[in-house]
């Protein structure tokens, strides 16, 4: 993948994903906000209504907006299908998540069922219009990049997920509809190994070559992974649904995204340009966290009498992979997309000449760097803390709390940039 086959001029407004990336690190600041304030206490239990909150803030609030900001983004650029009226969907769907996450996490911390009731209102609002605006799009796509069909399956994971998550949410909110920890688990499992995995990995295709100079995926792995991956998910679903009791047939799903953590680990070693890249290093964040994540759950499945609690394994995954991932992204794609709107601007107004900064001067090396070292200090604190909370749960959350402060900060400052320098086009014109 090079910049030659970008649609960059069918790139939206920078605002449209801007939007979702400048709220996002709020969410996750609530999350460290709840855990300063519930303490060792919330880690006890995957079941506890503060770690639920938490989770939701992070998954709902963190991940699903940038990645809601992301592929609207991606679907002109990289796949030549542009949102039909991007800044009104973007904001109307930015608008009815963000109440519907603040709906759902106040009542997982209230058990208030109008709560519920009404982030069922948002959430499937806003998560219906979107499903349904990237499905139009992609039937619509013109690229035939392995990236394409990971992201309808992605969206098609999505789908699963948010049907299964309205349905939960729902059971709080009205209480004759029963409730069902099969279909929590289910939920959790096409949320993370479906939605978040399946976008990840097939966004990864495209950027990391890109914008770090390593060789593409291997031929096998970019036509075949995101497929046996989602049919991975398919047989352990169909499985759970019938014996309950089948961990062990997710067997698929596992060794398909082991083998895209060894990969992506091993692009980095093969990288033409030895240049340091602090967004490279979220990368290998991110796939060494979901490599021991994939382990930790193999070992517990073959080795008798092993238990991992929970938390630890949704920190590896959730704060590891996930947000290592999208954080190195972020620090990435941000500065490219304001790069892209200063150049888009200046040559409508028909002034070629003229001097934009660099994508690293948009988010200075130097401060990405220093929320990759909170971000790092952050996961460790938490693993640290899923067992042995009374004495690390405290540090662990200031240093959640931290690393999203800086990564909004870096935002803010590029966004803050961008609109200065527009301003400065449109004077000197």
């Amino acid at each position: 993948m090079s910049y030659a086959t970008l649609s960059l001029k069918q790139s939206p407004h920078f605002s449209v994903p801007m939007r979702y990336y400048l709220s996002a690190p709020l969410f996750t600041m609530a999350a460290a906000v709840i855990l300063l304030w519930k303490g060792p206490d919330a880690l006890v239990s995957r079941w506890i209504p503060s770690l639920l909150a938490m989770t939701h803030f992070l998954t709902l609030g963190f991940l699903a907006m940038v990645m809601f900001g992301s592929v609207q983004q991606i679907l002109p650029v990289l796949m030549g299908s542009p949102v039909p009226r991007p800044r009104l969907v973007s904001s109307t769907i930015h608008g009815l998540m963000s109440v519907g996450i603040l709906l759902l996490c106040s009542g997982f911390l209230s058990g208030q069922a109008r709560l519920f009731q009404g982030a069922v209102i948002f959430l499937g609002a806003g998560s219906g219009l979107f499903i349904a605006v990237v499905a139009y799009c992609l039937i619509r796509a013109q690229s035939a990049h392995a990236t394409v069909t990971a992201t309808a399956l992605a969206i098609t994971a999505l789908g699963i997920t948010v049907s299964l998550g309205l349905y939960l949410a729902a059971g709080y909110g009205w209480t004759a509809i029963p409730q069902s920890h099969l279909l929590t688990n289910l939920h959790l499992a096409w949320g993370l190994s479906g939605w978040v995995a399946l976008l990840i990995i097939g966004v990864s295709y495209q950027v990391i070559p890109m914008f770090h100079v390593t060789p593409d995926y291997p031929r096998l792995v970019t036509r075949w992974l995101s497929k046996l991956l989602f049919l991975g998910l398919v047989a352990w679903t169909i499985a759970s649904l019938m014996v309950h009791q089948a961990s062990w047939t997710a067997g698929l799903a596992a060794v398909c995204l082991a083998i895209y953590a060894l990969a992506t680990l091993n692009l980095k070693r093969r990288r033409r340009r030895r240049l340091s890249d602090v967004t490279l290093d979220y990368w290998q964040l991110a796939a060494a966290s979901l490599l021991a994540a994939v382990l930790c759950w193999t070992a517990e499945q073959l080795i008798p009498g092993l238990t991992i609690p929970p938390v630890l394994l949704g920190i590896l995954w959730v704060v590891g992979f996930a947000m290592s991932a999208i954080s190195g992204m972020l620090h990435k794609i941000a500065p490219f997309i304001i790069w892209l709107q200063l150049n888009n601007h200046r040559q409508i107004q028909g002034r070629i000449q003229g001097k934009i900064p660099t994508m690293k001067q948009i988010i200075p090396e130097a401060w990405a760097r220093w929320q990759l070292r909170l971000h790092t200090a952050a996961l460790g604190l938490l693993l640290g803390a899923a067992l042995w909370p009374e004495a690390l749960t405290y540090p662990a959350a200031l240093a959640l709390f931290l690393a999203a402060a800086l990564l909004w900060w870096n935002l803010v400052s590029a966004t803050r940039l961008c609109l200065k320098l527009t301003r400065r086009q449109q004077t000197e014109y």
